[in-house]
């Protein structure tokens, strides 16, 4: 019998975070976000920067549009945080574009 978390003797894929950060860079500009270092912007204003760090990416979320954001800290040390983080951009980014 398999318990909860066994996946048949297969681990994930360890994370591999110059990868991981190929793809979310992708997924941004896929987005229509413009890269400006290690930032990527919506009609010229902050929306996401991104850190690779000690083998995992440190990104920072504004929580509204505005020329000077306040932000939101995320930590990407997985595939499935990676995901969490492009779905959260996306939902932002949705609700910005509806309040116009």
């Amino acid at each position: 019998m398999s318990t909860d978390g066994d996946l048949g003797g297969f681990a994930p894929p360890p994370f591999n975070a110059d990868n991981a950060l190929v793809v979310i860079k992708r997924a941004l500009r896929d987005m229509k976000l413009a890269e400006r270092g290690n930032a990527y912007e919506l009609r010229g204003k902050r929306v996401v920067e991104l850190v690779l760090e000690d083998g995992r990416i440190s990104a920072r979320l504004a929580r509204r549009l505005m020329l000077t954001p306040e932000w939101d800290r995320v930590a990407v040390s997985s595939a499935t945080e990676q995901r969490k983080l492009l779905d959260e951009l996306r939902k932002r980014l949705a609700k910005w574009e509806n309040e116009e």
